[in-house]
């Protein structure tokens, strides 16, 4: 029995080169704007908690605002909503700050714990589960 032989591909001719007459291509559009109309963006934490304002984004929202402005009926904060979306912080900081220059979100502070929780009431608890 011979083994098998490869066969040579065709070569594949090379593309034109572009003629120095021809017309150039322009740059290609950016998809997303890194800053508003001032060069400013909101200043976000992880924590901050992002409120709809209307539930439903208006016609001019891009896909991902319209998302936004959905999961944001409860508060949510910016980590799960970078989570649920797939997009780094920055991202969502360029799309937050978008929706709050158009009043369609509002960011507040996190909500912080005032007093911690009785270490008898949690002992307490502890002692009865294990009692379970």
């Amino acid at each position: 029995m011979t083994p098998a032989q490869r066969q040579r591909r065709d070569a594949v001719p090379e593309p034109p080169t572009p003629q120095a007459d021809e017309d150039k291509p322009g740059n290609p559009e950016r998809m997303y704007v890194v800053a508003g109309p001032d060069g400013e963006r909101a200043e976000l934490d992880l924590v901050t908690l992002i409120v709809a304002r209307a539930t439903d984004p208006p016609p001019s929202a891009s896909p991902e605002q319209a998302v936004l402005l959905r999961l944001c009926a409860a508060p949510l904060s910016v980590a799960e909503l970078s989570a649920y979306l797939h997009l780094p912080f920055s991202a969502m900081g360029v799309l937050l700050t978008e929706l709050l220059t158009a009043e369609l979100v509002q960011a507040r502070a996190p909500i912080v714990r005032k007093a911690r929780s009785d270490r008898s009431l949690l002992e307490a608890v502890m002692n009865g589960l294990q009692r379970l």
